[in-house]
């Protein structure tokens, strides 16, 4: 079971980045999906999640109208649309797979994670 997450990359203020995460090994239409971030010498945080048919999302309050999370079942992938981005988003973004149908923002409820890809917002 493996998690590619891929999109990232350096970015201006104010600029976008679409990053995927697609699933092999298993299918994950039936599991809730989220997206955490790792910003240097801090704790990895909740960024946003999905329930498991892409009807119910949740995002962390400082990403709340600049980030879409979205996932397409029949290719396995996930999705995060990240808008308007800011220095402060600089970090490494993982993407994981919840043990329930419902999206979450607890690290616990994800069992299956990736490998992460860096997100770096110039000033």
């Amino acid at each position: 079971v493996q998690l590619q997450a891929s999109g990232g990359g350096l970015v201006q203020t104010g600029g976008s980045l679409r990053l995927s995460c697609l699933a092999s090994g298993r299918r994950f239409s039936n599991n809730g999906m989220g997206w955490f971030r790792q910003a240097p010498g801090k704790e990895r945080e909740f960024v946003a999640a999905i329930n498991w048919r892409g009807d119910s999302t949740l995002y962390e309050d400082s990403v709340k109208g600049r980030f879409t999370i979205s996932r397409d079942n029949a290719k396995n992938t996930v999705y995060l649309q990240m808008n308007s981005l800011k220095p402060e988003d600089t970090a490494v973004y993982y993407c994981a797979a919840s043990i329930y149908a419902y999206g979450s923002r607890r690290q616990g409820d994800f069992r299956f994670w990736g490998q992460g890809t860096q997100v770096t917002v110039s000033s």
